[in-house]
């Protein structure tokens, strides 16, 4: 009888090569876990400062920025 590699040893073989290593897998699930406890005390909490609105560039009242910093000043390539 010819030797002939088991299913067995050659699933093995490929598991070993193509399965990250223990380490890497806690630190996803870790990462995973603290992801998900972090986002439900957020959506427990609410928003941090719920009358907080932005106000236009220029708009009424204190400081209000120069006319050409915003991004919608942006021109692509004309006058060049």
């Amino acid at each position: 009888m010819k030797d002939q590699p088991s299913f067995l040893h050659t699933v093995g073989g490929f598991l070993s090569r193509y399965v990250p290593p223990p380490a890497l897998t806690g630190f996803l699930v870790l990462l995973v876990a603290m992801f998900a406890v972090s986002y439900e005390v957020g959506s427990a909490v609410g928003p941090v400062a719920p009358g907080m609105h932005s106000t236009p560039v220029g708009g009424g009242g204190g400081r209000s920025e120069p006319r050409g910093h915003d991004m919608g000043d942006m021109r692509s390539g004309e006058g060049r």
